[in-house]
Order: C-alpha cells, then structure tokens, then sequence
C-alpha cells in the first residue's frame, strides 16, 4: 500500500497508510461539522415587565434563498436522519454553506457518487434557515483526483477552511486560490510550497494578516536584512525580549509575499512563521489533520 506524507504548517511529516488515512480523516470531521453545521439559537432579552422581546414585536420572516448552478466543493459531510446529509459546500459567491442533501444516502440516489471531496461541482439550493436544502447537484470535472500525500493534504485544506470561514462569507478569490491549490497538488508540485502560500492566501483574504512588506515600528518598508517578529494584532515589528513569535528575517517575508519560495530558509521559517500564526487564530485548538498524523505514526 502507498504511503501519504504530508508537510502542513501544524506538524511534521509522517508516513501513512492510504486507507487508514481516508477512514480516520472522515471521522475526524465529523466532531466539527456537527458543531458549524447546527443553527444557533440566541438568548430572548426580557424587558422589566417580563415580556421578551419575541412577545412584544413580531417576527420578521427570513428571506428564501434560491440559488441556482453556483460552483463548490464539499468540505465534509455526515449523516442526518436515515436516508439524508448535511454536506458542509465552499461556494465560489457564498462562501461556506450548511446544506440538507435529502436521500442521498439511499442507493439509488442520484446526489450518493457526487458529493465527494475535491470534486469540482454545480450546486444548487434553497431554505430560509441556516441550513438551506440541496436542490441539486452535478459534477463539473477538471481536476485529477488526489492521491498519495495530495490526499492529505486536501483534507487539511478543507479543516482550515471550516475551522477559519464564517458561515455564508464569501471570498471568491480565495475560492479560486482553493481551486488552484488542488490542481497543483494533484500534479504533485511541491507539498510544502502549496501549503504555505494558500495558508497566506487565506490568512488574507480572511482579514486576518495585513501588509507583511511595512513595519509597524518605524512606518519603513522591511529590510531583506533585518529581524522582524509577525504580531498577530499589531503586524509586522521589530523583535522584543519578551516576544514568543518566531523570529524571521526581512528577506522571508518579503518572499513571501512575492509568493517566492525557492530559498531553503524561507521555506523553513515560513513554516514556523504559519504554524505560529495558524495556531494563534484557531484558538490553540489542534488541527484533526495533524492529529491524524500522530495517532497513524504510532501504529
């Protein structure tokens, strides 16, 4: 059986069984995806006299969503009720979307062979709730399938963007950065180069990490020579006694940005650099991705 290696900013790589690899990856999802998928409810406020807020104004219907062919994948899914899923899709104009695919786990279902991961497809939905209903779903094609270490590293694409996209948030060019991203590592261009620059695409285009090219001490341009630390709320600085932010050089960064990875040291404090970073805006919370890695390698 071939073995998957992976080099994802949040561990080093491991081997791993092909098989092993696709089971645990789906169960690891579903914790999650139980969790985004569900709609939240938010407490009533009570005026002085008792009455909520529900009983003194009427509730405003939401509006019903009917969108028709719009590109996506699907992230993960997992069971609802006997026959159906709730399918978690990132969609090229709406982001991230919590669907009901109705049937679709009978045998004979037409949706059971096209909600596959790292499948380009057409969806269509509709729904006033959060989690719309399916209405449709075709396979659009033009991607070779992952195979060997691309597999897992699709699967640690998906948990970044579940556990870093809010709910119907659209980013259309991360979207196609996503896109590119497969094609590339179907192609088995490097694993490592990949990772680091969709990680900063998304970083990006989620609001999170800003210029990387002006330091916020002196209002300067970076210097390819200087030491810079990345602050998380503050952006890029020079470095303090006290910082616990890896240390990286002016040139690292600006590499970066120029999504130039041919340097062996940009290529190694960038990986610090995203897995810094990375775990900072996840909340310290471990990647399933990574937990996989541990838990096989230990087998």
């Amino acid at each position: 059986m071939a073995a998957i290696i992976a080099d994802s900013a949040v561990g080093q790589p491991q081997a791993l069984d092909a098989e092993a690899l696709s089971a645990a990856a789906a169960e690891s999802a579903l914790a999650n995806a139980k969790n985004s998928a569900a709609p939240k409810r938010s407490p009533r406020a009570t005026s002085a006299s008792g009455a909520t807020a529900a009983t003194r104004r009427p509730k405003v219907p939401e509006k019903d969503t009917r969108i028709q062919a719009q590109p996506g994948f699907v992230l993960h899914s997992y069971p609802y009720k006997e026959t159906s899923l709730i399918v978690d899709v990132f969609s090229r104009d709406h982001g991230r979307v919590a669907l009901v695919a109705k049937g679709a786990k009978r045998p004979h279902s037409k949706l059971r062979g096209v909600l596959q991961t790292f499948q380009p497809l057409s969806v269509s939905w509709s729904g006033k709730s959060e989690v719309r209903t399916l209405t449709a779903a075709e396979w659009v094609g033009g991607l070779l399938p992952l195979e060997k270490s691309a597999l897992l590293c699709g699967f640690y694409l998906n948990e970044l963007l579940v556990k870093l996209l809010a709910r119907e948030d659209a980013h259309p060019a991360l979207f196609d950065h996503y896109v590119s991203t497969l094609n590339q590592l179907a192609h088995g261009e490097s694993t490592a180069i990949v990772l680091r620059k969709f990680e900063r695409a998304l970083l990006k285009e989620t609001g999170v990490a800003g210029d990387w090219t002006v330091c916020v001490t002196n209002g300067k341009p970076v210097a390819p020579d200087d030491t810079y630390v990345v602050d998380p709320d503050q952006g890029v600085r020079f470095p303090r006694l006290s910082d616990a932010w890896p240390k990286v050089s002016g040139k690292t960064l600006l590499d970066m940005e120029k999504e130039d990875y041919s340097d062996a040291t940009t290529q190694s404090q960038s990986k610090l650099l995203m897995r810094s970073l990375l775990s900072h805006h996840l909340g310290g919370a471990q990647l399933n991705t990574r937990q996989i890695l541990i838990d096989l390698s230990q087998l």
